[in-house]
């Protein structure tokens, strides 16, 4: 059956909990429901990201209950999720994080949207100690504080462009060019992912003694960075990266578009939820677009098989999406974390589920997931995809590649 595509936004503290049946009062959740919760930016700035968050979330829990859901002993359990809406504002978080723990009593947590807002719920769960399997926040940052109750299944943000920066490399000494000669510009929103991306695309430049010629922090409201671009045009630097989510990457194509610039490598993160290739045509063409995931990738595992498979249920459940965003596949493999760690622990004891959490190794559509000492995933690579014809090509790693890498970007204004 397909599942409509509107949804009721959770307002301040309403909350919505989802079931395979569709919404369902938390109150009414029989005994034989497990109940996550999760805040998430159903509004405000990470709206378009909370959406194909609680999108993947739901398609999870719909897929394993229909499946048998979890089997815990000799009883068997149906998930359920109940939201808020955390507004994309970190203190929202952080306040909606203690009312699922204290007032409503969840004792198991799906992370929020973004990494701002993760780093808010995150002392909240270590507080209470209730695990917490986040989906949705890269920032390294967030590993390095000690936290024990906190897992990460994505690549961390400072592997967002490093290929990106390799890929320049290469392309230079392919044509007789040293990488040290190359001239790097970067524009980035001022908040924790992208500054961690930042930070990786220092530490890649200086490994190659590339030079870095405009490093610029987005402004506040993320919606003019055409004096970064004018700098750009004049430097004329090789390779160019923006990092600023979706309204970020909209802002930076369509000013890019006016000004008409084009640099031989330019990457920008968040492609797929700033829908640039329905919004800017041709001139998306060439563009580098980081992703945690691709359908086309080699991954399989139990309850949605291939990535494509997962992929094409997703794009069967929900009307709209020419592609599948990354955010809603990891989104529904941290569900599926849930059931395996969950039936792992044989319990719903938060420090039993808790450490088979730390000692799960599993392989799922989404990719390999296992956790370190830190919480975080470090045995998934992170992908990059090429704009090609209008449509997403895969150029590295090459392992996984599907098609070569255009180089150097060309675009007719």
């Amino acid at each position: 059956m397909r599942m409509s595509m509107r949804y009721p936004v959770a307002m301040g503290i309403a909350a919505i909990g989802l079931s395979a049946a569709g919404a369902i009062s938390p109150a009414a959740a029989a005994d034989d429901t497990i109940t996550l919760g999760s805040a998430i930016s159903l509004t405000g700035k990470y709206a378009t990201n909370g959406l194909n968050t609680q999108r993947g979330y739901d398609l999870g829990v719909k897929r394993i209950n229909e499946a048998g859901g979890v089997k815990i002993g000799d009883k068997t359990y149906k998930i359920a999720i109940k939201y808020y809406d955390d507004e994309s504002t970190p203190l929202r978080t952080a306040e909606l994080f203690e009312r699922l723990i204290k007032q409503d009593g969840i004792k198991l947590l799906l992370g929020p949207y973004s990494s701002a807002t993760t780093k808010a719920a995150a002392p909240i769960i270590e507080k209470y100690e209730v695990p917490m399997v986040e989906a949705e926040a890269a920032s390294r940052s967030l590993f390095t504080q000690g936290y024990k109750y906190m897992f990460g299944i994505i690549s961390t943000s400072e592997q967002y462009v490093e290929s990106s920066i390799d890929l320049a490399a290469e392309m230079a000494e392919k044509n007789g060019k040293k990488p040290s000669s190359l001239k790097v510009a970067m524009v980035f929103e001022n908040d924790p992912f992208s500054l961690d991306v930042r930070a990786g695309a220092i530490e890649r430049a200086k490994k190659y003694k590339m030079q870095v010629v405009v490093d610029d922090k987005m402004p506040r409201d993320l919606n003019d960075i055409s004096a970064t671009l004018t700098k750009v045009k004049a430097l004329k630097p090789d390779v160019l990266l923006v990092s600023g989510h979706e309204k970020g990457a909209s802002t930076a194509m369509r000013q890019i578009k006016q000004l008409q610039v084009n640099v031989p490598i330019m990457t920008i993160t968040h492609c797929e939820s700033a829908k640039v290739i329905q919004n800017f045509g041709k001139v998306s063409e060439g563009v580098l677009c980081p992703t945690q995931w691709a359908e086309t990738l080699n991954y399989k595992g139990k309850y949605f098989g291939t990535a494509q498979e997962f992929a094409d249920l997703f794009k069967k459940t929900y009307e709209g999406y020419k592609e599948v965003p990354y955010q809603a596949a990891q989104a529904t493999a941290a569900v599926v974390v849930w059931k395996e760690a969950l039936e792992k622990a044989g319990s719903t004891d938060a420090t039993k589920v808790r450490d088979a959490l730390s000692k799960l190794d599993i392989m799922t559509f989404y990719g390999p997931v296992k956790f370190d000492s830190t919480g975080k995933n470090p045995v998934k690579p992170m992908v990059l995809r090429q704009i090609q014809d209008g449509e997403y090509k895969v150029v590295a790693p090459t392992k996984y590649a599907t098609a070569k890498l255009e180089f150097p970007r060309k675009v007719a204004y």
